[in-house]
Order: structure tokens, then C-alpha cells, then sequence
């Protein structure tokens, strides 16, 4: 597929540097077999779940330790050739692309839990291991890690996109759990940043430096983390509305309330419909709100009569109760293969998805004119949202055949982040910047602020082999 509009004036601008023989047959006598220069290894590190594309990676280094990292971007940095750190490809911003050449390190291979400190409420892992498999091992514990992004991505990814997902209302993103990380820099020194202590005012803030940079200042190996005691009850709640805007005002009345509803996620109606012949459900083809109440029994039922109470008043009706935790899981398994309901939907589409978040008074606004705009486009779409923090979330499902079609998504896509941005959001809620949003960071920070990134980008990466391309231009 190609690229967008406004990135189709930025690709043919980049170098696509030429990795030089030396490099890969250094590579080839450091990693041997666990260096592939076979197309089909290449093909698979050098895409993610974006709609557009590039030439893969020269090779793919498969990273067992940190030294291993070390290893690889140190005969990267010899030769001046970048580096493209891969978790399992689920980024959405066109972050693993090998705009500019590069070595891809795998490191799905460096997935240990390191440490577990329960007392402390502290987690340490190797940025390989994915989010479920960190609450796999961790729940006999009696703890677990609530950032959920819809994939099953790895940490090291979350930490580099700085993901969040369906508890961020309650438990935050990335940014406010990460305690410390192990990182490799671009002159293959391995440095460590923050503590496993809560808090800290010794010298800059590495570690938030860091988590967000997308792979461009360095690659994160290892992160210390908070984890959470398991709630004592759980209790989930669907409830369907007669539109989109009683379904927002709820979620609006509900935050500032103060309820500390754990989730709560926005499905449109035409999701609902996608996502019941995609999963075999028989929900109510009506906007609806999908909640999650966490603490004691008594506050859990509290928390619930009363946004039960908010919702009746502004039109919502079927409340219904998932109170097993195999009824719980199922409503969340769905939320979270929305993205594989819509695109069996249309067989053959592409979904170009989008986020932006917005200030919570301003979430109605948003997404209502927005909505509209995708309405009138045609265009079939799909509409998630975790919109208990002002988050959420469209693809529009394109042939990728039609320039027409993927044009007006380009155009929807624009509109929605003008908007978002006109009411002091942000043009990227969770996905992160990649290559698809470069244009719209800039719009939103400013060539003051773009440009400090750049020197510090400059500074920590003076030959531009930390996944270059990628978040702002030099």
C-alpha cells in the first residue's frame, strides 16, 4: 500500500542507507545462526500493524542478553548503520519501519522475569517479555500489571511507545509505572536509570526520557515496574444507550464524580455489530459503555449503583452484570479483538487506525464532530475508546487498492487530530508518533520544542542510527 498524502513528500526524501558486506559478515561471526539475512525473517521484523510500507531490514539479529544488544549496536555504530529495536511487530504508527536501512534485533528472545520483589510491589523483567505472560507468572503472587494495550505487546515495547490502554483511568500508562530501565545507547554503553524506589529527585528524569522515545535514543533491555495487589472483587458491567452523546456524558459525569472506576470503554454500535458476528455475541447493537469496578465488595457494589444511577438518567437501559471472572474475560476478549472483527468485516481491507485524547469536558465534542466526519465520508470505520480519560480511538477500513479510499481516511485522520489539538489534546493518546503523526507532533509542540528534541536526539545519537526516521526529522 502506499504511503499517505503527507507522508508521500517525506519517504522519497529519506536515505535508505546500503548495509555495508562488512557489517553483516560481523554480525554473521559474532550471532551466527542467530543472524538471518532470509527475506521471509527480514520481511516479518521490517512491518507492524500500520497500512503502509517499506523495504525490510538488512538482517535480523536475535538478541538472547543485554550484551548481545551491546554487541550488535556496537558494530552498528562502527559501520554508522541503524539499529530497529522489535518486540512482536504490534506497534500502529509505522514504528519498525526500516525507513532509512537498518538491523533489526529481535528481542522476543530476551523474555525472563528477572526479579519479583511482592513486598515492594516491584517487578523487574528483560524487555521481551509481553504483558500477559508478566501476569502469568506473577499471579500466584496474589499481584498483577494492569497496562493492557489491545495486543500482547512486550514491555520493552510498551515502555518505547509509552502504551496505556483499557485501566489507564485507574491505574495510569506506562509512564507512571515504569520505576527504572536498563538501556543501550547508541555507543553501545549500557546505563541504568532510576531506582526501584517509588520516587526520586536525584539529577534528570532518564527513565521518562526514555519511555516514549520510540527507539531513537536507545534500546531498552530491562524495566523495573510497579505491580498492584489483585483487587479483592471485580465486578463488570455493560450498559447499552440510545446514542454515542449519553454514552459520553455518562462517562464524563461518572470522572468527575471522583467514582474510581477501574475501566471504562466506549464501543459504537457499528463496532457492536462487527464484533458480535466476530465473536459470537449477541450484544445489544447500540452504543454501549463496557465498565470494571475494582476494590472491596462494598465499594465495588457502590461504585456500581452509582454509575448505574448516572447512566439511567441520561438514557442508558440493559444494565447487565459479568460477575464470573470466565464472563469477565469474554467481554474484554472482545473489546480487545476489535481490530480483527472489523478487518473480517470487510475481507481484504486495511484498517488505518488513529488516536487522539482530548481534555475530558472537551471529549463529547470531539468525538461527536468526529463521528460525524466519518459518517458522511462513507467509509466504513470502526470506534473504540477508552474514554474515561478522554482516549479514543478510530480505523477506517480501506481497500488498499482504492488511492480514493485512503486518501478520505488520510483526511478524516487530519480532521480528527486538528480538532483534538484545537482543544489542548494531543495528537496521540497512546500509539506513539512513528512515521504517521511526525507532522502533527510538530503542529502540536512546536519548532521550539521540536527542535530541543533534536539536540538531545543530536547529543545521545550524534550518527542517527537509533531507529532514525522516526518521531521528528533532522
Amino acid at each position: 500500500m502506499n504511503a499517505p498524502a503527507h507522508l508521500q513528500q517525506l519517504l522519497p526524501t529519506i536515505n535508505q542507507r546500503i548495509a555495508p558486506p562488512e557489517l553483516i559478515g560481523a554480525l554473521k561471526e559474532r550471532f551466527g545462526e542467530r543472524c538471518s539475512t532470509a527475506l521471509v525473517v527480514r520481511e516479518h521484523r521490517g512491518r507492524d500493524e500500520s497500512s503502509f510500507a517499506s523495504p525490510p531490514p538488512a538482517a535480523v539479529v536475535f538478541a538472547e542478553s543485554t550484551a548481545d544488544v551491546a554487541a550488535a549496536v556496537a558494530l552498528a555504530d562502527r559501520y554508522g548503520f541503524p539499529v530497529i529495536p522489535f518486540g512482536v511487530g504490534s506497534s500502529l504508527e509505522g514504528h519498525l519501519l526500516a525507513v532509512q536501512g537498518g538491523i533489526s534485533i529481535d528481542m522476543g528472545r530476551m523474555n525472563r522475569v528477572l526479579a519479583i520483589n511482592a513486598e515492594d510491589l516491584t517487578v523487574t523483567v528483560q524487555a521481551g517479555v509481553t504483558r500477559k505472560q508478566l501476569n502469568e507468572e506473577i499471579k500466584s503472587t496474589g499481584l498483577f500489571f494492569p497496562i493492557d494495550p489491545g495486543a500482547d505487546a512486550t514491555i520493552g515495547g510498551m515502555s518505547a511507545t509509552r502504551a496505556s490502554g483499557t485501566n489507564a483511568v485507574r491505574y495510569g500508562t506506562m509512564r507512571e509505572n515504569v520505576l527504572g530501565l536498563e538501556v543501550v545507547t547508541a555507543s553501545a554503553e549500557v546505563i541504568r536509570t532510576g531506582t526501584r524506589a517509588r520516587k526520586s529527585s536525584a539529577g534528570y528524569d532518564l527513565t521518562r526520557l526514555m519511555v516514549g522515545s520510540e527507539g531513537t535514543l536507545g534500546v531498552i533491555t530491562e524495566i523495573t515496574l510497579k505491580i498492584y495487589p489483585l483487587p479483592e472483587a471485580v465486578s463488570a458491567a455493560i450498559c447499552s444507550f440510545p446514542s454515542i452523546e449519553a454514552a459520553v456524558r455518562t462517562t464524563i459525569q461518572i470522572i468527575q464524580m471522583g467514582i474510581p472506576i477501574a475501566r471504562v470503554e466506549l464501543v459504537d454500535a457499528n463496532t457492536v455489530r462487527m464484533v458480535n458476528t466476530y465473536a459470537k455475541m449477541a450484544l445489544r447493537e447500540e452504543p454501549l459503555l463496557l465498565m470494571e469496578f475494582h476494590g472491596s465488595p462494598t465499594s465495588v457494589q457502590e461504585q456500581a449503583e452509582l454509575v448505574q444511577e448516572i447512566a439511567s438518567e441520561l438514557g442508558g437501559k440493559a444494565f447487565e452484570w459479568a460477575s464470573t471472572p470466565e464472563e469477565r474475560t469474554r467481554l474484554w476478549s472482545a473489546r480487545h479483538n476489535v481490530h480483527f472483527a472489523a478487518l473480517q468485516s470487510r475481507p481484504g481491507c486495511r484498517s488505518i487506525a488513529t488516536d487522539t485524547c482530548v481534555p475530558i469536558s472537551r471529549l463529547a465534542d470531539c468525538l461527536l464532530d468526529s463521528v460525524s466526519e466519518a459518517d458522511a465520508s462513507g467509509l466504513p470505520y470502526l470506534l473504540v475508546g477508552h474514554v474515561g480519560d478522554g482516549n479514543f480511538h478510530f480505523g477506517y477500513l480501506v481497500d488498499p487498492d482504492n488511492a480514493q479510499e485512503r486518501e478520505t481516511a488520510e483526511q478524516l485522520n487530519r480532521k480528527l487530530v486538528e480538532r483534538a489539538l484545537s482543544m489542548e489534546g494531543t495528537c496521540s493518546g497512546e500509539h506513539g508518533i512513528g512515521l504517521h503523526k511526525m507532522d502533527f507532533l510538530l503542529t502540536e509542540a512546536g519548532t521550539g520544542a521540536i527542535e530541543m528534541m533534536r539536540s538531545i536526539k543530536r547529543a545521545l545519537d550524534p550518527k542517527n542510527i537509533m531507529n532514525p526516521g522516526k518521531v521528528f526529522s533532522l
